[in-house]
């Protein structure tokens, strides 16, 4: 059997905390795997040290090698000054990210925390490989005689630190003496506390269900670091896995598509004291320590009662004790009228923290017990406190109101929450006509023949009728515009809606109307009759009544109203609740975590750190996760769903740096949240009752290019129970009737989509805690309508690579007609002899030639969701000016007045033919995906109907075929819906390749 020995060569690190006191450090290596632990040598005296040694470690079972985990630990070397080692910091690396000898590369891993409160920087650079080996069997035998004589001197090597373990079962005092932690006292003390926890490197094992645990999760490889060059395509990922909807009911289990992180949690309810001397100066609190972390409670009176929970992340504790402690402080006025205040300890209470139940939902929650306090003060009665101490994960009910350790506590601003988009409505105001309008009494104004126009407004929305002449005649002394203004509504709804007739001539408005926007009629279809209304219009103080003006109102709940991008739409319901159908599916999003993210901001001044936190929006909900501070490898584990009522929808997840959780800490101006990448998931291309699971980049693009910010690791499921219903949606209009029956024009369209956009912006930015503009932003593409040569390169190759398909046609028919390949020319000839003899097997050849075409692309169909492709979206293409101009604002700075002006005029008709382009790319696209698998039913669907079609078109004649079409094709309008044919709707269903473009 061949030996397989794992090699780890320890090249350098880089930017090493300083903890020898002089601001440099001693920095050696210890190497543990599958038992076997290495020392590399002590440089001395540098922050930059370079090892460039090689480790070697016998691998006992080369199958379970991807299983294991390889362990750095950097420490810092004071043998010298007779001081313990202090800790700068470790790397766990996945074994199935290890590469054969000859594939390794040098790669940079930034050196991670033990714990929340460590102070770590820097990354290390190493080589892994290994090699299998075939040795004879006694040089084998000395091997192994040699590798167990090798253990010995490391164990001795770290012998000192271990023989320090009684001064470390003392309590820590500060930071400091918790990140001194020797190596042999962290392998002793670790495993107690964080066995139950599912640790971050290996979250497969023990964290999912049996269903996702064997297949999915089990071949899970740990997302490696990349270098600094940026990978900008997407990781492949092979884990993929096929779960039946019996298996994942939603009401199975609320976390089968993340590992469950194990948190300690204390509920602290009340205490109670058999003196009554307290008045009302005196305050109670209790106080949490476990090792160097510790936590008190609100302060309260006489009454001490609490009830406040804690959420400690069992990863993150460096001691194996719960120490519970009730503290008061009186508040006394001395003689010389000054204040003294005396703190006291009234008593503790421990728990050892194997001895804690675990509670897993559906349990009941844990009874709250009364405990006696030791160690009271003499003389003074005793105290007892009542709480509840269990382990427990994140699907335990208490975990969103308590005081989380990994997010900084009760900060709102990091707290995990989910939005809400206001429900809006298109309204409509049709203006019809003015009477008896007071113009004025001088003659200048009658003989100018003013020109009026109504303009409506609705908040910061104002639309304007075209204008009008007024004549002498009594036809044209009552203009008539008989124009629909379009305003976007959201619940709740504006005051008013301000009609003011205005004269463009003299610049003077003659009079206005209010109408109560709570009071306007709603209409679901184009069936029902728009009521209008005459309203006086008021004028100035000296004009109070100015005419009148007849206009009809109503809030349109029959369309959709469009707050997204058409190629990135999530949701398609319209309005009025009444016109929705039930949900087809399930939608289960599973954020896991992240890896690698790179240093947005400065901490203290003196370090790079990054407080990550994900948004996820589909349709109208929005969700957010716990902001997780001061980590390059955040886990979140946190599950959402929503459910789907169109297949042909996508899901945007974007990751962000929290910057607003500061605010109070000497700014009252909070600063923006930082963008770090986003993807997106169409739901077509998944294939449903199936675990999608997998690490993706976060690519961002900035004015120097475009940069990988780190990966995110997500896993979605789209569940559905009704195939029925799943296969009709792709029958049925995209959007609502209304937009077919009575549609809204291109650019009408496109404005109200953007005050949809500012609307759904300034309501989540007003919510608590807020969700920033930018992020609304980023995630709602709102800037997809300006230019950009960026992508009009994109959808100017989507479109070539579209029509290269005709021309590769044209190119083979060249060759037949030139006798390039005989042999082929004759079949043709032989092809087309048959085809005129026999006409009527043209059409069953076609289709069962396409059947054909498309079951032979099943084998090679995606097997993974592809989120944002970087090279469709040229980001490797684009120069520093046309990046320049990308993020330049509207209008440009970059130029004078008179230049500017031509620019922007040439940037907003260069918007629209950007937008012209991409759409005629987006026929080419889907007619590819008829054959492409990209969405499975759809070709399946087309599939089944070129095989159904060969049938009947080879039992029908083709003549009666083609009178029957022509006839069909010419019926009379009377005969013609008013909805697009089954056809179209199908077509339009398919996904272009619009929802990967950066």
């Amino acid at each position: 059997m061949a030996n397989r020995k794992l090699t780890v060569e320890v090249c350098n690190a880089k930017n090493l905390m300083p903890k020898d006191g002089q601001g440099t450090a001693s920095a050696y290596v210890i190497v543990d795997f599958d038992g076997q632990r290495r020392r590399t040598k002590t440089i001395a005296r540098d922050l930059n040290p370079q090892w460039d040694e090689k480790i070697e470690f016998l691998v006992h079972d080369a199958a379970s090698m991807a299983t294991e985990i390889l362990e750095l630990n950097v420490y810092n070397d004071n043998k010298k000054t007779g001081k313990r080692s202090t800790f700068l910091g470790k790397v766990k690396i996945a074994g199935n990210t290890f590469l054969q000898c000859g594939s390794e590369a040098l790669v940079y891993y930034p050196l991670e925390k033990r714990s929340v409160f460590s102070q770590i920087k820097g990354e290390i650079g190493i080589k892994i490989w290994y090699v299998d080996e075939e040795p004879p069997a006694a040089p084998a035998a000395e091997e192994k005689k040699a590798e167990v004589a090798e253990t010995p001197p490391a164990e001795t090597e770290e012998k000192p630190p271990e023989e320090e373990k009684k001064e470390e079962e003392k309590p820590a005092e500060g930071e400091d003496k918790k990140e001194e932690k020797p190596p042999e006292d962290q392998k002793k003390e670790d495993p107690p506390v964080a066995a139950p926890a599912t640790p971050p490197a290996e979250p497969a094992v023990k964290a999912a269900p049996p269903p996702v645990e064997n297949t999915a999760i089990a071949q899970s490889p740990e997302p490696k670091h990349v270098e600094e060059s940026i990978q900008l395509a997407r990781k492949p990922s092979n884990m993929d896995h096929d779960v039946s909807l019996s298996n994942h009911h939603r009401g199975s289990n609320a976390f089968d598509l993340v590992d469950r992180m194990t948190f300690l949690y204390v509920r602290v309810v009340k205490a109670k004291r058999a003196d009554m001397d307290s008045d009302e100066s005196t305050v109670y609190y209790v106080k949490l320590a476990i090792g160097t972390h510790s936590i008190t409670t609100k302060e309260q009176g006489a009454a001490k009662f609490w009830d406040q929970v804690f959420a400690f992340d069992k990863e993150g504790l460096n001691s194996t004790s719960l120490e519970v402690s009730v503290f008061n402080r009186k508040k006394k006025v001395t003689e010389d009228g000054k204040d003294e205040v005396s703190e006291s300890c009234l008593g503790t209470v421990s728990f050892e923290l194997l001895e804690v139940p675990k509670r897993v939902p559906p349990d009941s929650p844990l009874a709250p017990q009364w405990y006696t306090l030791e160690e009271s003060p003499d003389n003074s009665p005793a105290t007892d406190i009542m709480l509840a101490v269990w382990l427990g994960t994140q699907a335990d009910e208490t975990f969103q109101e308590a005081w989380q350790s990994d997010s900084g506590g009760l900060i709102p601003e990091t707290r995990a929450k989910v939005y809400l988009s206001p429900k809006l409505w298109y309204l409509r105001l049709t203006v019809i006509q003015t009477q008896d309008l007071q113009l004025g009494s001088g003659p200048e104004l009658r003989a100018k023949n003013p020109e009026l126009f109504v303009k409506g407004q609705l908040g910061p929305q104002l639309f304007k009728t075209n204008r009008t002449t007024v004549g002498s005649s009594s036809t044209s002394s009552n203009p008539t515009w008989n124009e629909d203004l379009v305003f976007v509504a959201a619940e709740p709804f504006e005051p008013f809606l301000v009609i003011t007739v205005e004269d463009a001539s003299n610049c003077q408005t003659i009079g206005h109307a209010k109408v109560q926007v709570s009071s306007i009629e709603k209409r679901t279809d184009d069936r029902s009759t728009l009521g209008s209304r005459w309203f006086n219009l008021v004028g100035d103080e000296n004009r109070p009544y100015a005419g009148r003006i007849h206009v009809g109102v109503c809030l349109e709940g029959g369309y959709h109203v469009v707050d997204e991008v058409a190629h990135v739409t999530s949701d398609v319901r319209p309005t009025a609740k009444q016109l929705s159908k039930p949900p087809i599916g399930l939608l289960e999003v599973g954020i896991r975590g992240a890896t690698n993210l790179l240093p947005v901001k400065t901490k203290d001044g003196t370090r790079g750190t990054t407080d990550s936190y994900v948004v996820a929006k589909y349709g109208p909900k929005w969700v957010r996760t716990r902001t997780i501070l001061d980590r390059f490898n955040p886990r979140w584990n946190e599950q959402y769903t929503w459910d789907v009522y169109d297949p042909c929808t996508v899901l945007t997840i974007g990751v962000f740096d929290n910057g607003r959780y500061k605010l109070g800490e000497g700014d009252n101006k909070p600063s923006k949240d930082i963008r770090l990448g986003k993807l997106r998931v169409r739901l077509s291309t998944l294939d449903t009752n199936r675990v999608y699971m997998g690490s993706y980049s976060l690519i961002v693009l900035l004015p120097n290019g475009a940069k990988k910010m780190g990966e995110i690791e997500i896993a979605v499921r789209f569940s559905c129970s009704s195939w029925i219903s799943l296969i009709q949606a792709y029958s049925t209009p995209m959007l609502p009737r209304m937009h077919y029956v009575c549609p809204l024009g291109p650019i009408q369209q496109d404005m109200l989509r953007h005050n949809a956009m500012r609307i759904v912006t300034a309501r989540l930015a007003r919510s608590e805690p807020a969700l920033g503009q930018e992020v609304v932003q980023f995630m709602l593409d709102s800037d997809t309508h300006t230019w950009s040569m960026r992508r009009s390169k994109s959808n100017w190759f989507r479109l070539v690579n579209g029509l290269s398909k005709a021309a590769t046609l044209a190119r083979w028919l060249d060759s037949i007609c030139t006798w390039a390949h005989p042999p082929t020319t004759v079949l043709v000839h032989v092809l087309l002899l048959a085809v005129v003899v026999c006409p009527h097997l043209i059409l069953p050849t076609i289709c069962l030639y396409a059947f054909l075409i498309v079951a032979m692309r099943y084998r090679y169909r995606m097997q993974v969701p592809v989120t944002m492709d970087p090279r469709l979206s040229q980001v490797d293409s684009v120069g520093p000016d046309e990046l320049d101009e990308e993020f330049d604002g509207f209008p440009s700075s970059r130029s004078p007045d008179q230049i500017r002006i031509r620019y922007d005029r040439l940037r907003a008709l260069a918007g629209r033919a950007q937008t012209l382009l991409g759409d005629v790319a987006a026929q080419g696209e889907r007619l590819e995906a008829l054959c492409n698998w990209r969405d499975p039913r759809a070709t399946g669907i087309f599939a089944v109907v070129c095989l159904l079609a060969s049938l009947v078109f080879y039992i029908v004649p083709f003549k009666a075929f083609i009178l029957g079409w022509g006839f069909f094709y010419m019926r009379h309008p009377r005969f013609r819906g008013d909805m697009p044919p089954l056809p179209i709707n199908f077509f339009r269903r398919l996904p272009p390749l619009s929802d990967q473009i950066l």
